[in-house]
Parts: structure tokens; sequence; C-alpha cells
């Protein structure tokens, strides 16, 4: 064979993109704010026909999605950076969300999270998909956060300590947070306080940490927004790494956003000085 032959009747042997990862999770995360419910109609309907002078060197949305696993490191590193700005208030909230991923009755034949996700109970009873611990300050800002199976409990003794890493002051929190770690978080400033069950020892409560705790409700609102506004549970998904990504971007999204929910709380002593 030739050389002229060699240069220009042999094919490449790999096709290089020309849609950066940068520009990828621009598009990720404004699905998050778009309003949209079905991710092939934002793009197909939006990014390719109203945006196209903003993303000139788009993809197809079959190329698009599979690509999207790789976005799952940075991501997750931006996630971590925009938490790590939120402001460290001495007070805070922390609840975690349940997300699932398919309808009882289907869990048997769920194999997309298969081995991602687990069957776990919440307020609203039970359910099979995915957890986020989340933990907020009176601004409504994410101060940390943590996603895993269903069937980790609130107060588990490995999740905690990472969850509540380097806070000090007060964090509230429901009763599935009662936990033997209390004197742990208490000798280094954090002190976690939540209502008793039913069946435990009735003790006293500095008045203003029971009125503080009565306004844990604003974590609630913050589930909401990520629900309903953010679109980070539903069930069509067909990977299981693409919806932690989803759930990733969905809080993403929320830390962008202009009006998130917040509360006045009055100053407090610290535990230390």
């Amino acid at each position: 064979m030739t050389q002229w032959q060699t240069q220009h009747n042999c094919l490449p042997t790999s096709r290089q993109s020309t849609l950066s990862d940068s520009e990828m999770l621009t598009i990720t995360i404004f699905y998050q704010h778009s309003g949209a419910k079905c991710f092939q109609y934002y793009y197909q309907h939006w990014i390719e026909t109203q945006m196209q002078t903003y993303f000139p060197h788009l993809i197809s949305y079959e190329r698009f999605v599979a690509r999207m696993p790789r976005l799952l490191p940075g991501l997750f590193l931006l996630l971590k950076w925009l938490c790590a700005q939120g402001r460290r208030t001495g007070f805070y909230i922390v609840d975690s969300k349940s997300l699932a991923v398919c309808d009882n009755h289907r869990i048997n034949s769920n194999k997309v999270f298969a081995g991602i996700a687990a069957r776990g109970k919440s307020s609203m009873g039970w359910f099979y998909g995915l957890k986020a611990h989340l933990v907020i300050n009176q601004y409504g800002e994410l101060v940390n956060f943590m996603l895993t199976p269903g069937n980790v409990a609130d107060n588990n003794k490995n999740l905690l300590p990472q969850l509540l890493a380097d806070l000090q002051g007060y964090c509230f929190g429901d009763r599935g947070y009662l936990t033997s770690l209390f004197a742990d978080f208490y000798a280094r400033g954090l002190q976690l306080v939540t209502k008793l069950r039913r069946w435990m020892k009735n003790t006293l409560m500095p008045l203003g940490n029971k009125l503080n705790l009565r306004k844990r409700g604003l974590i609630e609102s913050v589930n909401d927004l990520l629900t309903s506004v953010f679109d980070t549970e539903h069930t069509r998904h067909r990977s299981g790494m693409n919806g932690q990504l989803n759930v990733l971007a969905g809080l993403v999204a929320y830390c962008f956003y202009d009006q998130k929910p917040s509360i006045v709380v009055p100053v407090q002593k610290r535990l230390y000085p």
C-alpha cells in the first residue's frame, strides 16, 4: 500500500468529541432548572433548537447520554465545593430524603439499580431506592450531603461523623438522629438536639433549643423544592449511574437557586467561647 493510500483510505481509529465536559455539565445542571420532566425532550427540543448558538458543537442525544457517566466525578467535586461555600453559622438542620427509584410492586423486576439501591423505610412508608442525607443552615444553604442506599439508618455510626464533620454549634434533627455518639460530638463543640422517643425518660431542654427544634421544618421545604422544582426523584432511569448523576445535578442546581427558604433564629451562646 502506498503512502497516499495509507493517508487517504484508512479510517481514523477514534473520534474526538467536540463537546467539552464543562459544556456537558452546564447542560445537565440547567436541565434541573428548566422545569422539563424528560431529558430527551429537553435536549432535542431546547438545546438542539433554541441554544445551538451557545453550544455550536453539539453531539447527538444518544451519544450525549452514553458519555454522561464520565461527568459523575466532576459533578461530585463541584457539589462538595459548593457545600464548602455554605456559611458556617453554628445553626444547622439535618435530615434525610428518600429517593424511590421504582414502585414497591416492581422491586423484584428492577435491574437498573441492582447493587446500588436498597429497601428502606421513611416517615411515608417503605420504599426502594436511595437516601440523600442533607445538612443545611438557617439560610437554606447546603452545608454537606451524602448519598447512600435506602437501608442506611440516619444515625448510622459511620455516616454521622462524615456528615457532621468540622461543624460546631447546634444541629437539630428528628428522633432518627438519636445516637450514642452524642458525647463525641459535644466534646468537639457540636450539640445534636433531637426529640426523645416515647419510651425514653423525659429530660429538661433549654427553651432556646426547644423553640429552634420547632423550626426544623425548614429542611422539609428544601426537600419539597428538590422534588417539585429540581426533579431529583423519578422512576424513569435507565442507568444506575445516570440516576445518581441526576440527584447530584439537582443538588447543584439548588445551590445556585436564588430563592432558598430561610428562617430567623435568635443568637445562642456557643458551646465554647
